[in-house]
């Protein structure tokens, strides 16, 4: 098998997309976790799939799978690359908004320019069942166990579900810890996306994200809505927000609750490859 592929990036969250839009494609987790490693495989953080509509209502559907070889529900830095790889690929216009179909459900898109991207990310969901995550209904805060250590976290769904924790250091050393306790943690059934963010100003955060199926990564474009809503409904923060991750920034904006939060941000294209089927030696 030969197939192949595009590297993008969205602010250093890094990409394999693959074009399945005239065949269906056997992506089974062992073949995506060869292909995601760094030293022996293309290196990326999550591999996209594009692929025909699923309903009457979408252009195109894409899919998500982490570098481990899981699922995931919704990627917001993958969707800005996948809109970026449609309009190369002469589907999407520059201006225009489309609703393209992701495995949470459908997203529209609207191409700044050929390199930038806004993303209608949808409504926050905030309701403990719906990411799940075991925990009373109707708080702002939640306090955890994690790994010894107690943390508050605001817990909030933006197609996946994240736990996002305010801190004063980003650097802090006890993080490399607290990240990957925090994405296992048992109350929540299905694993966490763990944010630590640091707030600069109302209009100005800091954040760093460790992802299920991923761990640290340059960006995360879910992880930068959840943090900004999460702070949003503790009043924290302004309806627009600059986030800042250490791939690049975002520009979150949610006028609260009741109304869809958009992101903005790059899609970067960075070179076009081919994998071959190493089971055959080629």
């Amino acid at each position: 098998m030969t197939l192949r592929f595009s590297k993008m990036h969205g602010s250093g969250n890094d990409f394999a997309v693959i074009d399945s839009r005239d065949r269906a494609l056997a992506l089974d987790p062992a073949l995506i976790r060869a292909m995601a490693d760094r030293h022996t495989g293309i290196g990326f953080d999550q591999l996209l799939s594009v692929e025909p509509a699923r309903d009457g209502t979408s252009a195109f559907y894409y899919g998500i799978w982490n570098s481990d070889g899981s699922p995931s529900g919704q990627c917001g830095n993958g969707v800005r690359c996948v809109a970026a790889w449609l309009h190369r690929a002469g589907e999407l216009e520059l201006g225009a908004a489309a609703q393209v179909q992701s495995p949470s459900g459908p997203v529209t898109v609207r191409l700044v320019d050929a390199h930038c991207v806004t993303v209608d990310m949808g409504e926050p969901v905030f309701e403990p069942a719906r990411l799940p995550f075991d925990a009373p209904q109707g708080r702002d805060r939640y306090m955890l166990d994690v790994d010894g250590q107690p943390l508050e976290i605001g817990a909030v769904s933006m197609g996946n579900p994240h736990a996002v924790v305010a801190v004063g250091d980003l650097q802090a050393p006890a993080l490399e810890r607290l990240g990957p306790a925090l994405t296992r943690h048992a109350r929540f059934a299905e694993g966490v996306n763990a944010g630590f963010v640091h707030r600069l100003s109302a209009r100005h955060v800091r954040l760093r994200v460790h992802e299920r199926g991923a761990g640290w990564t340059q960006a995360c474009g879910t992880g930068a809505c959840a943090a900004m809503a999460v702070l949003r409904q503790q009043g924290e923060v302004e309806a627009c927000v600059q986030v800042d991750l250490p791939g690049g920034s975002l520009q979150i904006d949610w006028a609260g609750p009741g109304e869809r939060l958009w992101m903005t941000g790059p899609a970067a294209f960075v070179f076009e490859g081919e994998w071959l089927d190493q089971s055959r030696g080629d």
